[in-house]
């Protein structure tokens, strides 16, 4: 039987994180549908008009951007192991990350995703508020990437955790791909600081790569974990796994039942 494990306090902000992301994603959603019911055309009665919202969004992510750019100790260590305070030599000097091929495929499968979906924009298939749901629905994917199951670290990084994971801070660049076709005040920013700081990671990542690595750094390696956020994955992996084997268990039992 799988153990339960308490939740740390890195794992609840994930989940207030998860909440607000969620609330934003569906308030946004909301208002477009009635704007399209009321045959408006635009999201939020228009940009002008109807602002406050995209005002909030912004507010929202350039704090969380913001923050990212120091080191915090409410944030995970998958962010913070890029600060040099966060690094504990282990005595080994060469580093083991993800291959670059991991890396490129994710970025090009990534690119070609948001390359698809600024065709159906620019050929009229969607518009601009389509392409702002599409990047509130991202960030609620990247909780759910670190609370419940992340496909880029199943079928593309093979990496152990969170803690370890090479691009951990891409997620704002990935979340705000899609502004790139709304050329607003808002989304532009947005996009801005999330490309700043993608620069910031990646300029860390080839300079100190001994920061980054769970055989260079010891407060990547699971002993010295205070965060869990892994145990939640594995939690919901065994439910699934339990629940898998009981219903093949099931036609057996019916069987058993006849005879």
């Amino acid at each position: 039987m799988l153990a339960k494990h308490k939740i740390s306090l890195i794992s609840a902000l994930h989940y207030f994180k998860l909440f607000y992301r969620s609330v934003l994603f569906i308030l946004a959603l909301v208002m477009y549908v009635v704007s399209r019911i009321q045959n408006s055309g635009e999201l939020f009665q228009g940009y002008e008009r109807e602002y406050w919202l995209l005002g909030i969004i912004w507010l929202v992510y350039a704090f969380e951007m913001v923050s990212r750019f120091f080191p915090a100790r409410l944030e995970s260590m998958g962010s913070e192991k890029q600060f040099r305070r966060n690094f504990r030599p282990t005595g080994k000097t060469e580093p083991m990350l993800q291959s670059w091929k991991q890396t490129f495929a994710i970025a090009a499968a990534w690119l070609i995703l948001n390359s698809f979906i600024g065709i159906l924009y620019y050929t009229g298939v969607i518009d601009e508020g389509i392409l702002v749901l599409i990047s509130l629905a991202y960030g609620v994917c990247d909780m759910i990437c670190i609370l419940f199951f992340c496909p880029f670290q199943t079928w593309f990084m093979k990496n152990r955790c969170c803690t370890v994971c090479r691009i951990y801070n891409w997620d704002f660049a990935m979340m705000f791909t899609p502004f790139i076709f709304i050329p607003n005040g808002y989304t532009w920013s947005l996009l801005a600081m999330s490309l700043l700081l993608l620069a910031r990671w990646e300029i860390t990542v080839h300079r100190y790569p001994e920061r980054f690595s769970d055989r260079t750094n010891a407060n990547l390696t699971c002993a010295n974990c205070k965060e869990k956020l892994c145990h939640h994955k594995k939690q919901l992996q065994g439910f699934w796994k339990k629940n898998r084997i009981f219903k093949n268990l099931q036609p057996e039992k019916k069987n058993r039942d006849r005879i």
